[in-house]
């Protein structure tokens, strides 16, 4: 086994719809979720085809990566198999010394690092934690360019450019942690890259993790503003996902694209970066430092 590796650490989905119920639990804390959240999560679910193409494409990008670095990288999840804290055991049993943590939750690295840095303790592992990386200028400009690509041939005073992230409990924001910040931070910079229009900003999935007042506008919210405005058409860029999963194929790609289309506005999604070249580069860039002298 290499001395070095480097661990992505995702949010993590199902292969099952059967694990559904799991899965929600961990996403609610420990917390049961409602039957009718896990019927209707199912329904979500087979409305994009029985499951969530996030695991195969986060393995493309780790093989892409582990090419680019020359060092072996792993895939882990904080809310589902392979649990974090089991691969790295497993590193540690087989010899690895040090590894490098790239969170593929952009603004909120910070948690998935606090996370890691419990699970390490006694293995042994020298463990190096990517720090909120949603601000990084490849990244905003790899999104840019998906945007410009969607608002081609669009009128800029008739569109409104919707960028979108995944809510958070305002309690949450309000003791403290970044993640508002660090989207609304990074949404400024792709906006700025993409050009000249409307732009919002809107966060989804309230409420999957419990009551409380969430983050907002919602999509439909935004969805009501622009054709309030009188906007033909409304360009959904979610900057807060690195890869199409159900948040992005079933709430945009069909929730959004329906609500929208009920209004009379034209709906367009720019592309996600999923395992694409420019992803790689920059998550390489990401991983490089933390390795030391292993991965230049």
């Amino acid at each position: 086994m290499s001395e070095a590796a480097v661990v992505l650490a995702s949010h993590g989905t199902v292969e099952t719809l059967d694990d559904l119920p799991a899965f929600v639990t961990n996403v609610r804390r420990g917390h049961a979720p409602p039957p009718g959240l896990v019927a209707e999560l199912r329904r979500r679910y087979e409305a994009i085809g029985g499951g969530s193409p996030l695991n195969r494409i986060n393995a493309e990008l780790a093989r892409k990566r582990s090419a680019r670095l020359g060092v072996p990288v792993v895939l882990a999840n904080r809310l589902w198999r392979p649990y974090v804290r089991d691969v790295l055991a497993e590193l540690a049993r087989q010899g690895t010394r040090r590894v490098a943590l790239v969170p593929l939750a952009q603004h909120s690295a910070h948690v998935y690092a606090a996370d890691a840095q419990r699970a390490v303790e006694g293995t042994g592992l020298e463990l190096a934690c990517a720090p909120d990386w949603g601000q990084h200028p490849g990244l905003c400009e790899a999104f840019a360019r998906r945007v410009r690509a969607a608002l081609e041939g669009l009128d800029p005073e008739t569109t409104t450019l919707a960028l979108t992230a995944h809510s958070l409990p305002r309690a949450v924001v309000a003791a403290g942690d970044p993640y508002e910040r660090e989207a609304r931070a990074a949404a400024g910079d792709v906006a700025r890259r993409a050009g000249d229009g409307h732009v919002a900003v809107a966060f989804q999935s309230q409420g999957m993790g419990g009551g409380g007042e969430w983050l907002g506008p919602d999509l439909p919210a935004t969805i009501d503003a622009a054709a309030a405005r009188g906007d033909r058409a409304i360009v959904f860029a979610p900057i807060g996902f690195l890869a199409d999963h159900v948040e992005i194929l079933y709430d945009l790609d069909l929730e959004a694209k329906g609500l929208a289309g009920a209004r009379g506005l034209r709906y367009v999604r720019a592309a996600s970066p999923n395992a694409d070249d420019d992803l790689v580069d920059v998550v390489a860039d990401v991983a490089r430092p933390l390795l030391g002298g292993a991965g230049g």
